[in-house]
């Protein structure tokens, strides 16, 4: 075959793909076969092969043929767009389930904005624009959102090659009142679609920016104008900048997720269930226990934060349920007795004296930097987060309607944070009222292990979750950080006088599926992610 009969065979099987793909409903078989003029044979082979190539798929239920979801991703990639439409996703649903209208992901196009992403709004009237499809720039909510946050030149530059036509009575189409309305737009933080593009539909966009300062696209909610009437778009503007916000400190360069290698083992062996990582200074080593099989290890740290083989400190007989430093040392908690490890290694064992130590109704969490030991306890059938004294009295200073699973103090012992299986609490010493800091969505994994490090940002693992979140001291979600285990337990953070930082991450391995250890080999192993926090 001649180079001209292959590109007529090219020419022949994009003819094709544009038919179908500029029919939302789809086409049939005898609709393509009239539209397309081909011979029955041509045709049925064009359509098996783009089916195979997933940009084509039958739609057996209706009988016709739609665009592949294949062709949708080479769409997504060729705008080097995938993060944007992951950090965005969770967003768009927040908005849509807020306001019942259709939410948009949209980019930069060249003189356009293309949607990338879109969840439909609950009405059956309402926006309904298809992924893929470009809309000019100048008078699209999104598409004013994103000219705003251009660097100047950038902007004019576009604005000159662009043709303002007039789509709508209200489109503007005057190149000195839209350079007016993107100084409106800049003042107020979110920008308007008044029937500009579509009579009798409104929509309020925010831009996304990166945290290098580069926009990246924008949000957008349409819907309606009876329904999205301007007092209402000036009261979602501000949600709409909150959130495309979020979106754009998920893309900042220090929160993207980084590669697994980053994250290693800091030990060759591995616990059943790695758990309670402590920081004992005065033996420079960091203790955890394996719950399940149960042993005391521990990890020295010299003054390089490195790989290293772990100990075995002692291996005990019953399963461990918590792991703190006391002053008289560190203390290991089993049911019905508690043990002392002090300075010069030696353990001392208490049977049965110690009501709360062993009591399975109380909880070990943390202590804090004056040596107090904070744990959860149930009390009048309420949960409480509190203090154990010396005398081992514990004394409740907030209530809980959830189990608290996690908890740390701030280095000047004036902020805590605690986690539930979905939110972050933030929690002021000397004050009983609880802040809600931070909620993870339903199926993101359950908050396991809490660290904060020296710049003050809380970082937590995700049980199930396969991942790692750092949260600002404002609550935003600064970093997600992938795992290569699916079960990550408790955290440490440590900088040592070298200014070298890390985190170390305990992990099970007992409760995880085969299926899951293939994929992750690490798991039980103690983890460190090293970086300058």
């Amino acid at each position: 075959m001649g180079i001209g009969d292959g590109t007529a065979a090219l020419s022949k099987a994009l003819s094709v793909l544009e038919m179908v793909g500029g029919t939302p409903d789809g086409m049939t078989n005898a609709e393509l076969l009239e539209r397309a003029g081909l011979p029955k044979t041509t045709l049925y082979r064009i359509l098996a092969t783009l089916i195979e190539h997933g940009l084509l798929r039958h739609d057996p239920t209706h009988r016709v043929y739609r665009l592949g979801f294949r062709y949708l991703e080479l769409v997504r990639n060729s705008y080097l767009m995938p993060d944007l439409v992951v950090a965005a996703t969770a967003e768009l649903r927040a908005l849509r389930d807020l306001t019942g209208e259709t939410t948009y992901l949209a980019a930069l196009d060249g003189h356009e904005v293309i949607s990338l992403e879109r969840c439909d709004g609950a009405h059956s009237q309402r926006s309904s624009d298809a992924l893929g499809r470009s809309k000019p720039v100048y008078c699209t909510g999104q598409g004013k959102a994103i000219l705003l946050r251009m660097p100047r030149d950038e902007r004019d530059a576009l604005l000159r090659n662009v043709t303002m036509t007039a789509l709508t009575p209200r489109t503007i189409t005057d190149r000195r009142r839209l350079q007016v309305e993107l100084r409106i737009t800049a003042t107020r933080g979110y920008a308007i679609d008044d029937e500009e593009i579509v009579l009798g539909v409104r929509c309020v966009a925010a831009s996304i920016v990166g945290g290098e300062g580069r926009v990246r696209g924008a949000i957008s909610v349409a819907g309606p104008a009876y329904r999205m009437s301007m007092p209402r778009l000036e009261l979602l503007g501000p949600e709409l900048a909150e959130a495309a916000r979020r979106v754009g400190a998920q893309l900042d360069s220090g929160s993207r997720a980084i590669d697994n290698e980053e994250v290693a083992a800091a030990t060759s062996s591995w616990a059943f269930h790695g758990a309670f990582p402590v920081w004992w200074p005065q033996h420079g080593a960091f203790y955890w226990a394996d719950t399940l099989a149960p042993a005391l290890h521990a990890l020295s740290i010299d003054t390089q934060i490195g790989r290293g083989d772990d100990r075995v400190v002692c291996q005990l007989d019953a399963p461990i349920t918590g792991l703190q430093m006391r002053p008289e040392g560190l203390l290991i908690v089993q049911p019905g007795r508690h043990l002392i490890l002090a300075a010069d290694d030696t353990l001392t064992t208490h049977e049965g004296g110690s009501v709360l130590w062993s009591d399975p109704d109380v909880t070990l969490l943390c202590t804090d930097g004056e040596g107090h030991t904070w744990a959860w306890f149930e009390r009048g059938g309420r949960g409480n987060l509190g203090i154990i004294d010396d005398t081992e009295r514990s004394k409740a200073v907030w209530k809980f309607d959830e189990r608290i699973d996690s908890m740390t103090w701030s280095a000047d012992g004036e902020t805590a944070f605690a986690a539930a299986s979905g939110t972050l609490y933030m929690l002021r010493r000397g004050s009983s009222s609880v802040r809600r800091f931070a909620t993870m969505p339903p199926g993101s994994g359950q908050l396991s292990g809490l660290a904060l490090d020296d710049r003050g940002g809380l970082w937590t693992a995700l049980l199930g979750g396969w991942s790692l979140m750092r949260f600002s001291a404002d609550g935003t979600l600064e970093r997600i950080v992938s795992l290569p285990v699916a079960a990550p337990i408790g955290l440490t953070f440590l900088r040592n006088t070298q200014g070298h930082a890390a985190l170390y991450i305990t992990s099970d391995r007992n409760h995880q599926p085969i299926e899951s250890l293939t994929s992750a080999p690490l798991s039980g192993h103690l983890l460190r992610l090293s970086f300058d926090a």
